[in-house]
Protein backbone atom coordinates (compact mmCIF):
# COMPACT_ATOMS: atom_id res chain seq x y z
CA UNK A 1 0.00 0.00 0.00
CA UNK A 2 0.95 3.58 -0.43
CA UNK A 3 1.22 6.56 1.58
CA UNK A 4 -0.32 8.77 -0.35
CA UNK A 5 2.34 10.70 -0.41
CA UNK A 6 4.81 11.05 -3.57
CA UNK A 7 8.70 11.28 -3.69
CA UNK A 8 8.94 14.87 -2.56
CA UNK A 9 7.03 14.09 0.18
CA UNK A 10 4.17 16.24 -0.51
CA UNK A 11 0.67 14.37 -0.69
CA UNK A 12 -1.50 13.92 -4.19
CA UNK A 13 -4.41 14.92 -2.58
CA UNK A 14 -5.38 18.85 -2.21
CA UNK A 15 -4.84 19.41 1.93
CA UNK A 16 -7.55 22.18 3.11
CA UNK A 17 -5.17 21.78 6.46
CA UNK A 18 -2.54 23.08 5.21
CA UNK A 19 -4.43 26.39 3.57
CA UNK A 20 -5.36 26.68 6.86
CA UNK A 21 -1.92 27.08 8.59
CA UNK A 22 -0.91 29.02 5.54
CA UNK A 23 -3.33 31.79 5.87
CA UNK A 24 -1.80 33.86 8.34
CA UNK A 25 1.27 34.48 6.59
CA UNK A 26 -0.63 34.69 3.23
CA UNK A 27 -2.57 37.80 4.71
CA UNK A 28 0.57 39.37 5.94
CA UNK A 29 1.97 38.85 2.27
CA UNK A 30 -1.12 40.41 0.52
CA UNK A 31 -0.50 43.46 3.01
CA UNK A 32 3.79 43.76 2.00
CA UNK A 33 2.33 43.13 -1.83
CA UNK A 34 -0.40 46.40 -1.60
CA UNK A 35 1.85 48.36 0.20
CA UNK A 36 4.39 48.23 -1.91
CA UNK A 37 1.91 48.19 -5.03
CA UNK A 38 0.39 51.86 -3.70
CA UNK A 39 3.86 53.06 -2.96
CA UNK A 40 5.47 52.06 -6.00
CA UNK A 41 2.44 53.40 -8.05
CA UNK A 42 2.95 56.81 -6.12
CA UNK A 43 6.56 56.95 -7.31
CA UNK A 44 5.89 56.03 -10.99
CA UNK A 45 2.98 58.60 -11.12
CA UNK A 46 4.43 61.57 -9.60
CA UNK A 47 8.06 60.69 -11.26
CA UNK A 48 6.61 60.39 -14.45
CA UNK A 49 5.52 63.46 -14.62
CA UNK A 50 8.57 65.10 -13.35
CA UNK A 51 10.22 62.78 -16.56
CA UNK A 52 7.41 63.75 -18.88
CA UNK A 53 7.82 67.87 -18.26
CA UNK A 54 11.82 67.54 -18.70
CA UNK A 55 11.17 65.94 -22.00
CA UNK A 56 9.46 69.23 -22.56
CA UNK A 57 12.30 71.47 -20.95
CA UNK A 58 13.62 74.15 -23.41
CA UNK A 59 17.13 73.41 -23.14
CA UNK A 60 18.87 69.71 -24.29
CA UNK A 61 20.90 70.19 -20.78
CA UNK A 62 17.88 68.85 -19.06
CA UNK A 63 16.46 66.77 -22.19
CA UNK A 64 19.16 65.02 -23.17
CA UNK A 65 20.32 63.58 -19.47
CA UNK A 66 16.96 62.58 -18.97
CA UNK A 67 15.71 61.01 -22.19
CA UNK A 68 19.27 58.49 -21.53
CA UNK A 69 18.18 57.88 -17.84
CA UNK A 70 14.68 57.05 -19.10
CA UNK A 71 15.76 54.70 -21.88
CA UNK A 72 18.44 53.34 -19.75
CA UNK A 73 16.08 52.14 -17.33
CA UNK A 74 13.38 50.73 -19.46
CA UNK A 75 15.63 49.20 -21.71
CA UNK A 76 17.34 46.63 -18.53
CA UNK A 77 15.37 43.75 -16.30
CA UNK A 78 13.55 44.88 -13.51
CA UNK A 79 15.32 42.48 -11.95
CA UNK A 80 18.91 43.19 -12.69
CA UNK A 81 17.55 46.89 -11.17
CA UNK A 82 16.52 45.31 -7.81
CA UNK A 83 20.11 43.35 -7.59
CA UNK A 84 21.69 46.59 -8.40
CA UNK A 85 20.01 48.53 -5.80
CA UNK A 86 20.26 45.98 -3.44
CA UNK A 87 23.89 44.31 -3.29
CA UNK A 88 25.69 47.16 -5.29
CA UNK A 89 24.42 50.45 -3.67
CA UNK A 90 25.35 49.66 -0.08
CA UNK A 91 29.44 48.79 -1.19
CA UNK A 92 28.64 53.00 -1.82
CA UNK A 93 27.48 53.35 1.68
CA UNK A 94 23.66 53.71 0.12
CA UNK A 95 21.49 51.28 2.06
CA UNK A 96 17.98 50.65 2.20
CA UNK A 97 15.36 47.63 3.72
CA UNK A 98 14.94 45.29 1.08
CA UNK A 99 11.32 46.64 0.83
CA UNK A 100 11.86 49.49 0.37
CA UNK A 101 14.75 48.64 -2.42
CA UNK A 102 11.93 47.01 -3.94
CA UNK A 103 9.36 49.68 -3.59
CA UNK A 104 11.91 52.19 -5.17
CA UNK A 105 12.99 49.67 -7.74
CA UNK A 106 9.40 49.50 -8.97
CA UNK A 107 8.56 53.09 -9.15
CA UNK A 108 11.44 53.77 -10.76
CA UNK A 109 11.53 51.46 -13.34
CA UNK A 110 7.97 51.94 -14.40
CA UNK A 111 8.18 55.71 -14.04
CA UNK A 112 9.68 55.38 -17.78
CA UNK A 113 7.08 53.97 -18.84
CA UNK A 114 4.29 56.12 -17.05
CA UNK A 115 6.54 59.25 -19.01
CA UNK A 116 5.56 58.26 -21.92
CA UNK A 117 1.86 57.87 -21.19
CA UNK A 118 1.98 61.00 -19.86
CA UNK A 119 3.71 62.59 -22.79
CA UNK A 120 1.08 61.07 -25.09
CA UNK A 121 -1.63 62.69 -22.92
CA UNK A 122 0.24 66.40 -23.15
CA UNK A 123 0.61 66.11 -26.96
CA UNK A 124 -3.36 65.14 -27.51
CA UNK A 125 -4.06 68.49 -25.62
CA UNK A 126 -5.37 70.67 -28.68
CA UNK A 127 -3.26 73.28 -29.87
CA UNK A 128 -6.02 75.72 -29.24
CA UNK A 129 -5.59 75.12 -25.44
CA UNK A 130 -2.27 76.28 -25.70
CA UNK A 131 -3.25 79.34 -27.58
CA UNK A 132 -6.52 80.29 -25.75
CA UNK A 133 -4.33 80.53 -22.03
CA UNK A 134 -1.89 82.34 -23.85
CA UNK A 135 -4.38 84.59 -25.24
CA UNK A 136 -5.63 85.18 -21.75
CA UNK A 137 -1.80 85.71 -20.55
CA UNK A 138 -1.51 82.97 -18.05
CA UNK A 139 1.46 82.76 -16.77
CA UNK A 140 3.46 79.48 -17.35
CA UNK A 141 2.82 77.71 -14.37
CA UNK A 142 -1.14 78.79 -14.52
CA UNK A 143 -1.21 77.46 -17.97
CA UNK A 144 0.47 73.88 -17.05
CA UNK A 145 -1.42 73.26 -13.49
CA UNK A 146 -5.56 75.10 -14.69
CA UNK A 147 -5.47 74.02 -18.72
CA UNK A 148 -3.19 71.56 -19.15
CA UNK A 149 -2.20 69.00 -16.97
CA UNK A 150 -5.81 68.70 -15.68
CA UNK A 151 -6.88 67.53 -19.18
CA UNK A 152 -3.99 65.58 -19.89
CA UNK A 153 -3.91 63.57 -16.69
CA UNK A 154 -7.61 62.93 -17.24
CA UNK A 155 -7.02 60.91 -21.11
CA UNK A 156 -3.81 58.53 -19.02
CA UNK A 157 -5.68 57.55 -16.39
CA UNK A 158 -6.42 54.19 -18.14
CA UNK A 159 -3.62 53.83 -19.49
CA UNK A 160 -2.16 54.53 -15.92
CA UNK A 161 -4.03 52.28 -14.29
CA UNK A 162 -2.57 49.23 -16.58
CA UNK A 163 0.70 49.85 -15.17
CA UNK A 164 -0.10 49.46 -11.87
CA UNK A 165 -1.73 46.12 -12.84
CA UNK A 166 1.48 45.15 -14.30
CA UNK A 167 3.43 46.48 -11.59
CA UNK A 168 1.30 43.92 -9.26
CA UNK A 169 2.50 40.94 -11.33
CA UNK A 170 5.53 41.53 -11.19
CA UNK A 171 5.87 42.07 -7.05
CA UNK A 172 6.66 38.39 -7.08
CA UNK A 173 10.12 39.72 -8.47
CA UNK A 174 10.73 41.39 -4.76
CA UNK A 175 11.38 37.40 -3.54
CA UNK A 176 14.41 37.59 -5.02
CA UNK A 177 15.96 40.23 -2.39
CA UNK A 178 14.00 38.50 0.60
CA UNK A 179 11.04 40.55 0.27
CA UNK A 180 8.08 38.66 2.57
CA UNK A 181 5.26 39.34 -0.67
CA UNK A 182 2.88 36.80 -1.41
CA UNK A 183 5.08 34.31 -3.46
CA UNK A 184 7.83 34.52 -1.17
CA UNK A 185 5.77 33.61 2.07
CA UNK A 186 4.31 31.24 0.50
CA UNK A 187 7.98 29.37 -0.73
CA UNK A 188 8.77 29.83 2.96
CA UNK A 189 5.83 28.29 4.11
CA UNK A 190 6.09 24.91 1.47
CA UNK A 191 9.66 24.24 2.50
CA UNK A 192 8.77 23.70 5.90
CA UNK A 193 5.57 21.73 4.94
CA UNK A 194 6.34 20.30 1.48
CA UNK A 195 3.10 21.54 0.43
CA UNK A 196 3.90 23.33 -2.58
CA UNK A 197 0.99 22.74 -4.10
CA UNK A 198 -1.52 24.45 -1.67
CA UNK A 199 0.51 27.66 -1.26
CA UNK A 200 1.30 28.47 -4.98
CA UNK A 201 -2.11 28.23 -6.12
CA UNK A 202 -3.42 30.36 -3.46
CA UNK A 203 -1.03 32.96 -4.57
CA UNK A 204 -2.16 32.54 -7.80
CA UNK A 205 -5.89 32.63 -7.52
CA UNK A 206 -5.08 35.62 -5.08
CA UNK A 207 -3.39 37.66 -8.16
CA UNK A 208 -6.19 36.80 -10.40
CA UNK A 209 -8.84 37.98 -7.54
CA UNK A 210 -6.73 41.18 -7.34
CA UNK A 211 -5.90 41.80 -11.06
CA UNK A 212 -8.98 40.87 -12.54
CA UNK A 213 -11.63 42.92 -10.90
CA UNK A 214 -9.45 45.95 -10.71
CA UNK A 215 -8.96 45.56 -14.67
CA UNK A 216 -12.85 45.53 -14.99
CA UNK A 217 -12.87 48.70 -13.11
CA UNK A 218 -10.38 50.26 -15.48
CA UNK A 219 -12.13 49.37 -18.48
CA UNK A 220 -15.90 51.04 -16.74
CA UNK A 221 -13.42 54.24 -16.01
CA UNK A 222 -12.28 54.30 -19.30
CA UNK A 223 -15.90 54.35 -21.02
CA UNK A 224 -16.86 56.51 -18.75
CA UNK A 225 -14.11 58.94 -19.64
CA UNK A 226 -14.47 58.43 -23.04
CA UNK A 227 -18.24 60.35 -22.68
Amino acid sequence: MTDGTNGTGSTDNWDWGAVADFMPHFWDGVLVTLQVLALGSLISFSLGLVWALAFRAPTRLVRWPVGLLTEFVRNTPLLVQLFFLFFVLPEWNIQFSAETTGTLAIGLHYSTYTAQVYRAGIDAVPVGQWEAAKALSLSYRRTWTAVILPQAVRRVIPALGNYVIAMLKDTPLLAGIGVLELLQRSRLEAAQTFQYTEALTVVGVAFILIAYPSSLLLRALERRLVR
